[in-house]
Order: C-alpha cells, then structure tokens, then sequence
C-alpha cells in the first residue's frame, strides 16, 4: 500500500480553514517509491483532500479484503499434482484443504509439485497403513503454524492456527467409512477443545455421512454435535458424483460467502471441489520485499554501451594522478553511461509464474476449459468424456514440459553443486515460508559490530589476567629461526593479456558498489581492460588501495533454513566486495604466493588456501602419522582447537608487523598492505535497505581473495610454539588439531601438552583471538586393549577441563578411537541413502543424463570426499559404501534389485567403492613423485634404490616400509602407497602428466574390476 503526503502544501497558501472548504486538483510525482500529492491550482469552491496516513487507514479498513479458500478430496494427490496446481492458480485459491492424499510420511516431492509459486503446505499422512491423509497449501502470507496435534482413532485432522492476515483456526479433516459412533464422541472431544480456545473456526473436511438424509442417525448426530458447540454447515449441495453430500464446510464467527460446488472430470477425483470466500477487515500493509530496484538489461543495452565505451574510457587508460581520483571517476563515468542507457528503476516484484507452463500447454488448456464449459452446458456423457480425455492429455503435456525445464535447468547448472543442492531440495524437501527478519539494516550493522566488541573485550580482559599471571605475554615474541634472504619491496605490474587471464578465471558476480553488473564487467573487459589496467598497475606501482575497493556490502544470511529469522544471533555476515578490486587482490594473492613458496615461508602444516593441499592431504598425512603410532603398540591424544571469529578479530598492527617481520615485505609492497588494511568500510544490506557505513578497526575480510592468506601469516607463530613442546599438529585455515603419543602407564602424563595449550591461549590473547576452551574436543586414538589405561584420562587448561569423546568430527571425516572410520561410513551411507530416496522420487522427470549429474553430485561426491582414508579398510566396512554406489547405480538404470549389479557398473563405468580408494592413492603418489603435492606428503613415499646395479633400478618403484599388523600400519599411506604403486604396470607409472595417469590408472584398475 502506498501512501499519499501532500508536499509543498506551503506554497498553495491555504489556511486551515481554507483547506476544509476548498478542493484543488492534484498531480501524483513519484519520488523514492512513494507518491507525493503536489498543489497545482486552488479553486473557493473547492475542498482539498489531503490523504493523511490515518485516512489512508480507515479507508483500508472500510474496504474488506477477500480470501478464497478451498477443499477437495483429490484421492490420491501422486499422479494429480500439475492439475492440483491449476486449480490454485485458476480458482485463484489462498488456501486448499486435501483429504485421502494417500502419501507417505515426509513424502513432499508432490506437495512441492502441486504448490505454486510463494505457496508452502502442512500434511499428516496415515501412519499405519495406506491411503488416508490430510493437507493444506496455503500462501505464504497466510503465516499458519500447526496448532492441535492430536492424534484420533476414527478420523484423522491437520489444524493450523493463523494470526495473519485473518485469524482463525483451520482444520481439514479425513474420516474413513465405517462406524460412526466412536467418530461423534472423539469428534465432539476436538470440537468442544477447539471452539473453547478459538474464535474463529474453519473445519472442511471428508466426513462420510450424508448430510442430505437428515433423518439418518449419523447425520442427526453429527448435526447436534455441530449445534452444540455453534457451529455453521454452509454445504447445502451434494459433493459426490453419487449425489450426495459427504463434504462438509463448518465455520465460526467467521462470515462465508459465495460457497461454489464445481462437480469435476473422473481424472481428477469422485468428489466435487467446494469453493468459498471469506472476508475481512484487517489492514494490509506494504511489504518492502515486494519491490526491487532494477536495470533493464538486454541485449540492445550491451550494444549500445559497446559503442559507448570507447569514448567514455578514453581519457583513464593514460590517466596519471591520484588513484582514488582514476577510480572514482572511472566508476562515476560507467555509473552515468549505464544510467543514461537503462536508468535504476523501482520495479514491483511480478507474481511468480509456473516455469515450465509454455505456449503449447496453455493451449491445451485453453481447450480443456472450452470443453468443460460445453458439458457443464450440455451435461452428454460425450462432452464429459472429451472434457476426460483433454484433460489427460493436458496432464502428459504439463509433466513433459516439467521434465523439459528440469532437464535444461540442470545442464546449465551442472557445475553449480549448490544450485543443484538447493533445486533437489525444492523439490523433494518440506518447504517453509519465507518470512523476513524484522530488524531493519541499521540494527544488523550494530549487532555484528557489537558481536566483535564484545569478544575483542574479552580477549582483553584475559590478556591482563595472564599478565598478572606467571607469564607476561608481552614477552611472548616469536621469530623464523633464520633471518630472511630474500625481501619484497615492490609488486610487478602486469599486462593486458595477464589481466584479462585472470578476468577471466573469476567468478562473475555483483556487488551494490560495482557501476556494473558483473555480467556485464566481464562481457565488455575487452573494451574495459585499458582503463582498468592503469588502475591495477598505479596501485601497484604507488603502495596504494583506493578507498572505492576498500568498502564491502554485508548481506546477513541465516545459517539454516529453519532457525527463527527474528534472532539476529541466528545470520552470519556475507560480505560482498566490488568487483574489480577482487581482481586487484587475485594479482597481489599470486605474487605473495609466488614470494611465500620460493623463500619457504609458509607454514609446512599448513594446508587452507594452498595450492595442491586440501583437507585430503592434511587428514591424509594424520592419519598416516596416528595409524603408524598404533602399528608401534602405543596409543596417541588428539584434541582439535576451536577458535571464535578468528577472521573478524585479527589486529591490523599486528598483522602488518608479521607482515614485515616474518614475510620480508618492505617499501611499496608494505604500504601497500597497511593502505589496503586501513580505513576499511562496511555496511549491511537488507530488505532493499542500506545502512550507515561502519569503519572497519579489525578482521581481514572473509570474502575477499587475501583474506585466508592474510589469516596464514598472522598465525605463522603459532606453529613455532607447538613445535617447541615437540608435539605433532596440523592446520587448515583456523582449525588446528594436535596430536601426540601416549606412553603405557597408569596414569598418561599429560603435562607437556596442558603447558603447551596454555602458551597457545596466552599467545593468542596477546593476538586477539579467542581459543574457545569449551568447544574444544579431545580423542585416544590407539589399540582396543589400551582403552581401560585411558578411560579417565582429562585435559585441563583455560579452567576448563577437556573430557575425551567417543568420536570427533575432523574436517568433515569423523573419527574414531580405532581409526575404523565406522561412524563415519554410517553417517555418510546414512546420508546418501537420504539423497538417493529423493532422487527417486524424481527420477521420472529426469533423463538418464540429467540423473546420473544429480547422483554424482548428491552421492557420489560422498563417497569419494577423502577416501584415501579408506584405503585398506576390511571389506566389510567398505561393503556398506558398495551398498550406497549399487542403489545409486540401479536407480539410474532402472534394474531390478535382483539382477546381477557389476554388468551394470562395468556398462557405466564405475569403479568400484574399494577400487576407487585404490585410485586416490595411486593419483596422490603420482602428485608425490611430480612435485604436486604436500611437501608433508613427499616425506612419506622413498623411491627405490637398490644397493647395487640392477635391472629394477629405473622402474620407478617405491620402498615399502614394514609395517607389524595389517589391522594399522598396513593402512598408513606411508605404507599402502608404495604398495599399491608396485604393483602397477610400467606404462602407467610412466605417464607424462597428471591426465595421463588418470586415463591409464582407471583402464588399468576398471580391467581388475570387470574382467
């Protein structure tokens, strides 16, 4: 709703008295989404109206507001959905009530087909046996939430309760055929418990007894059941091809009208759908999601602003100057071009549309209301029968056109494992309504800038309480063991070809701060690239960030869909940068690498954000060290660090230091970083409205391209302090997680590990960032026969005391005390058999194609994520994962379970699960020995060398270590590497690069499979 203000209404020199007496007309000026009403000319014997908020107001509540609502018993929803979707949009329905569904618990995918868009749906199924059921699809605005579950022997019912926009208690009900005599007494129990906590009361439903034999006792009983608690049965027609009425409608305190019988085709059901209206005088307000601001792009608009361009770029590519100067007016002359072109305009968001509904189905559909139209004129059995078959073939042509549109949906979007995640879940998953957070912008940007306040508040606070402690952390200062032989001083200026390389390696997308859709930057960088060239190279050259690229949108998002959307604690902040400044920070990124790697300043164990390095090969290399400590008969701790927003708390003094100290940067490369760490801006984005700009005193930002890196080398120290107890650990990105062997003794001495995490927690005090003691998770890892010696074995430090788990979640990999991995293979079978059921429910949509993308990457990505761990595991453990890759694989084909599962594997190409293990192995080897891989991962493979000349000494083999019981050491990589590389064929070890090797390993191992 938009309101009216009267602007300028000074100027019509009215006075009060005037202005009730006079009416002048009036021009509406749009103006920043509102009307405002302007003066133009006054008449005496004219009244000006002026539209007050308060006028606006009582007139939206003189003019009652329309609801329709329906019910059907669709008898089976399954084969029925597309039609069911038809009839919300064509009866214009705001909520339809479903009786006998016949669907399954937590069976959504025909819910979600028979929803149209900004529609969601509630549904009780029949628990025991099948048939039954009860739904409701409603419009998201109707914001029902469930109100009475109980459960009843003879009927079963689905009440929601809605507050707005009508309150009122809806309730679709289901009674089965057969005695009614328990029926009226648990139906009166409902009833009577309903009308005494409800006002206004609708319940529609199936109930079996026909209302239109008033002398029959079931009617008679169900009557007085529903005068007694002053109910109102507004169906007075029959319901039921049979003629008679057998669904009913009773309301309370609720005012009905227009109640509509529409007898439908066989195809769609038995029963006739009942259709009502019902009204109220609740206003509505205007919601602000409804309107979006927007350019209209198009194909003519990007020609025309190719033709544009050079003589709007002209002046910058020599441009010398100022760099904040070149960037502002760089971005300012695209701003006007792009505005001039396809101006921002405030747009209503349009009602959304069924996507696949096309030209041919709406034709069909047109001829299947022209012949329902000809027999509800005629009523011949002949027309009705026209009207049948129409009506299946609409139905064919609607589920072919859906499975058109999935299928193009998906083969765009192959390489998008989120969209695809989140297009599956659409479709499969329950849905729930998408309600906005209350809180405005501004409210966002002081929590988020008060979350990080309040922790670097603490961490000061524990700080002075450690310097008051045995240890000053002031003196705690950690330095490389050599100094530095090589420094950086200044970055390399790069050339037109560099850039557009790296353009075109960047995901396109767009921030508010661009003057361009990210699209539009990266269709049109070739007439662009000059201009934005001379931008990267001055501030490369100059040590300088301009201030344009240091400012970032946030975009609160909720972490999961089902948390309550009015707790701010419940969204994490998603920051947006512009894009070309992440194309600034991809070229410095690499020449720091480039620095890091050649003078060996990175962490060695150290694997976020590195190239060649991955959880894979940081938990590769644990578990290899864990499971050699196990070969050796001894048990080992390991105890994974939690750290609280360590990307938002990094102190810019700091950082910069280590910046110099640790990494050799110096002169220009260094002013650099400090003008790219300070002044820093941000503001919050929400509901089409932005915030007050907040500078930004700490934290790297974490949607940048050198926010991990930068991360890397604030926390190079704490490796150093780690290594000093000389205890084993690893880290990706924050996460750290350590590791130690554990002697055989009554009571395991524990004091060298609590000294060093309480110099990690002092160090990181002194740092700014908060080692969370309490999230903080411990693990024995060793042979069964030890357990009992560390059954009582704690952690303490922080005040706190670390109990050992049964299992702990690494990375994603979940481990247990054996390294069996057990848990894990359940929760990842677990899963995918989840996925897999969803799959199938729309695999009919789907072609073979299109299914076998899905299964790849809902299942098969599972299987595969870090099964280099799996290597060497019993059979038995892996048959549980063959179990998953055989469903997955019958699913897509179609086979029967019983036919023989490894032709249609070997038809597919599918190694199998333990196989497939094999091959990450062989493929990491391969990496070990090219110097792609983890120099902590080289350490591990020794080649061969015999101790005299002979024939062996070229073949490329490894030494195997021994190891004393296959049950562990037999597992390690260090071991089962050169194991399974032995026993390769020459011609594959021998491959010439990385593809190569692939194409040969999977030859060689799908002939082992399947010959």
């Amino acid at each position: 709703m938009c309101f009216t203000e009267v602007a300028n209404y000074d100027a019509c020199s009215l006075s009060k008295q005037q202005s009730n007496n006079r009416k002048i007309p009036v021009v509406s000026i749009p103006r920043y989404g509102r009307n405002y009403t302007k003066c133009t000319g006054h008449n005496k014997h004219n009244i000006i109206n002026i539209a007050t908020t308060d006028n606006l107001i009582k007139n939206s509540l003189k003019q009652p507001t329309t609801y329709n609502i329906g019910f059907l018993n669709i008898r089976s929803l399954s084969p029925k959905t597309l039609l069911v979707n038809d009839i919300i949009r064509d009866n214009n329905l705001n909520v339809i009530g479903l009786s006998e569904t016949w669907l399954k618990p937590n069976d959504f995918f025909a819910l979600n087909e028979a929803c149209p868009p900004n529609f969601t749906h509630a549904h009780i199924a029949r628990p025991l046996k099948r048939g039954g059921g009860v739904a409701l699809i409603y419009n998201e605005n109707f914001n029902l939430s469930p109100n009475i579950n109980n459960k009843y022997k003879s009927f079963e019912v689905l009440t929601m309760r809605s507050v707005t926009p009508l309150p009122l208690h809806l309730a679709v009900i289901y009674r089965p055929p057969g005695p009614y005599s328990d029926f009226i007494n648990e139906f009166s129990e409902f009833v009577a418990d309903l009308v005494t906590h409800a006002d206004n009361i609708i319940i529609m439903g199936d109930f079996n007894i026909h209302m239109n034999t008033p002398s029959d006792p079931p009617c008679v009983a169900l009557q007085t059941v529903i005068d007694s608690c002053g109910l109102t049965q507004i169906i007075n027609e029959p319901t039921h091809r049979n003629g008679n009425t057998i669904d009913l409608v009773l309301v309370r305190g609720i005012t009905v009208s227009k109640v509509t019988i529409l007898p439908c085709t066989k195809v769609l059901s038995d029963h006739y759908l009942i259709k009502f209206e019902v009204q109220t005088h609740v206003r509505q307000t205007n919601n602000n999601n409804n309107c979006y601001s927007s350019r209209n792009i198009n194909t003519a608009t990007t020609t025309t602003l190719a033709d544009l361009l050079p003589s709007v770029m002209a002046p910058f590519p020599k441009y010398v100057g100022s760099i904040d100067n070149l960037t502002n007016n760089f971005n300012d002359a695209l701003r006007e071009t792009i505005d001039n072109i396809a101006p921002l305009k405030l747009k209503k968001a349009p009602k959304k549309r069924t996507p696949w509904f096309t030209e041919e189905t709406r034709a069909q559909k047109l001829l299947c209301r022209k012949l329902e139209r000809k027999w509800r004129t005629t009523k011949l059995e002949v027309h009705h029968q026209a009207w049948s078959d129409g009506l299946i073939t609409y139905k064919r042509m609607l589920t072919l056109a859906k499975a058109k549109y999935y299928s193009n949906l998906i083969h765009r979007n192959k390489n998008d494992p989120k969209f695809l995640f989140s297009t599956v879940a659409s479709l499969t998953q329950q849905g729930t309504p998408s309600s906005s957070s209350t809180h405005s912008a501004d409210d966002f940007m002081q929590f988020f800038s008060k979350k990080i306040e309040v922790i670097r508040k603490e961490i000061k606070d524990n700080a002075s309480q450690l310097q008051r402690g045995s240890i000053n952390t002031d003196t705690i200062v950690y330095t490389a063991d050599t100094a530095l032989q090589n420094t950086f001083s200044r970055f390399e200026e790069i050339t037109l070809e560099e850039l557009l390389q790296r353009v075109n390696g960047i995901k396109q997308t767009t921030c508010l701060l661009d003057p361009l859709p990210g699209k539009l930057i990266k269709e049109l960088f070739v007439l662009l690239g000059p201009s934005v060239l001379n931008i990267i190279n001055l501030s490369l050259s100059s040590g300088s960030v301009p201030l344009a690229f240091k400012k970032a949108v946030i975009h609160p998002l909720l972490k999961r869909p089902n948390l309550d959307p009015d707790l701010m604690v419940n969204y994490r902040p998603v920051s947006h940068l512009p894009f070309i400044s992440k194309i600034l920070e991809k070229i410095v990124a690499e020449q720091l690498n480039e620095h890091l790697a050649s003078n060996n300043l990175c962490e060695t164990f150290q694997s976020g954000f590195r190239a060649n390095h991955s959880t894979e090969t940081a938990l590769a290399k644990m578990t290899n060290d864990l499971l050699l400590t196990m070969d050796s008969d001894a048990s080992s701790m390991l105890l994974l660090l939690d750290l609280s927003a360590a990307f938002d708390t990094v102190d810019h003094n700091i950082l910069l230091e280590r910046i110099k100290t640790r990494i050799g940067m110096s002169d220009l490369a260094l002013s650099w970083f400090n003008s790219y760490l300070t002044d820093r801006m941000q503001c919050v984005s929400h509901n089409n409205v932005t915030s007050d700009y907040v500078k930004v005193t700490c934290g790297v930002p974490q949607g940048s391209v050198l926010g991990p890196a930068l991360l890397s080398i604030y926390m190079l120290p704490l490796g150093d302090i780690i290594r000093k107890y000389g205890i084993s650990f690893h880290c990706y990105a924050d996460d750290t997680q350590l590791y130690m062997p554990l002697k055989l003794t009554n009571t395991p001495d524990c004091s060298q590990l609590e000294a060093c995490l309480n110099e990690i927690k002092q160090w990181m005090s002194a740092n700014f960032l908060q080692l969370n003691a309490k999230k903080t998770e411990m693990l024995i890892i060793g042979p069964a026969r030890h357990r009992t010696l560390f059954n009582n074995t704690t952690l303490t430090f922080d005040n706190q005391t670390i109990k050992q788990g049964d299992t702990v979640k690494n990375l994603g990999v979940i481990f247990d005390p054996t390294l069996s991995f057990e848990a894990h293979i359940k929760s990842v079978t677990k899963t995918a058999f989840f996925h897999l059921r969803n799959i199938a429910k729309i695999r009919s949509i789907l072609s073979t194609k299109d299914a076998e993308i899905i299964i790849h990457a809902f299942v098969t990505s599972r299987l595969d994520y870090c099964n280099v761990l799996f290597s060497g595991l019993p059979m038995s453990s892996i048959k549980r994962l063959q179990l998953v890759q055989n469903a997955a694989a019958r699913l897509l084909t179609r086979t029967r379970k019983f036919d023989h599962i490894t032709p249609v594997l070997a038809h597919l190409h599918w190694l199998p699960v333990h196989l497939r293990c094999d091959f990450k192995v062989l493929l990491l080897t391969y990496k070990i020995l090219h110097g792609l891989a983890p120099s902590y991962l080289a350490d591990c493979i020794v080649p061969y060398v015999p101790a005299r000349n002979l024939r062996s000494k070229d073949s490329g083999l490894l030494v195997i270590p021994k190891a004393q019981k296959k049950s562990a050491g037999y597992r390690a990589f260090s071991v089962r590497a050169p194991v399974l590389w032995n026993a390769l064929p020459v011609t594959v070890r021998d491959a010439t690069s990385v593809e190569a090797f692939k194409s040969h390993l999977k030859t060689h191992l799908y002939t082992l499979a399947f010959k």
